[in-house]
């Protein structure tokens, strides 16, 4: 009987590390397709998952940018609120930050434009998503979503062309510190003191 005994808590012991080895393995698949980066702001840090599962193209974009050091000098330097966009009949709420309008060495290719028809990652309150003209034109300039705004996916009106814009992760911590960046005072939109981003970097 105690042999039987001995064998049972031998199979529940190989059992056990087995379900741990597969849990490491699925948490390690889980921060490869899911990593998580801050974004340090001169008014308090954002923390951003990053979905390379659904979004590859664009997420790899971002992450290339913040692995080569490449938002060294890169700031948030727009805010659209509900009482800065008279000319616009389709209202949205986003900051907006990266390099700037202005050509830089920093600046890479533009990268083909992944719809939200595509990825499913809709524009939510905390997705960040990348800025454009014409599709196919996203580089390194990106914004996040302040509140639901369903008129920057796929179809929406926001951008006459209907192709929307690609969203590629969402903030997990610090919206308090995007609502607090978007208050800041601005100039038809373009905050009259940018916010400087100290820091991007992988957790």
């Amino acid at each position: 009987m105690s042999k039987l005994i001995q064998k049972l808590n031998l199979t529940l012991l190989i059992l056990s590390f087995i379900t741990l080895a597969n849990c490491d393995q699925n948490n390690s698949n889980d921060k490869n397709l899911h990593p998580e980066v801050i974004i340090e702001t001169e008014l308090g840090n954002i923390v951003v998952e990053i979905d390379l599962q659904h979004a590859p193209v664009t997420a790899a974009n971002f992450l290339k940018y913040i692995d080569e050091k490449r938002y060294k000098k890169a700031s948030f330097y727009r805010t659209v609120r509900m009482d800065n966009q008279p000319d616009n009949d389709i209202k949205i709420q986003v900051i907006q930050g990266g390099l700037g309008f202005d050509e830089s060495s920093l600046t890479l290719e533009p990268i083909v434009h992944e719809t939200t028809k595509t990825t499913g990652l809709l524009h939510k309150d905390g997705t960040i998503s990348m800025a454009r003209n014409k599709p196919g034109s996203a580089s390194s300039e990106f914004f996040i979503c302040i509140g639901d705004q369903p008129e920057l996916d796929f179809n929406g009106k926001r951008n006459p062309d209907g192709q929307g814009f690609a969203a590629f992760g969402h903030v997990i911590d610090g919206m308090d510190v995007v609502r607090e960046i978007q208050k800041q005072p601005d100039n038809a939109q373009m905050l009259k003191s940018a916010v400087q981003i100290i820091d991007v970097r992988r957790l």
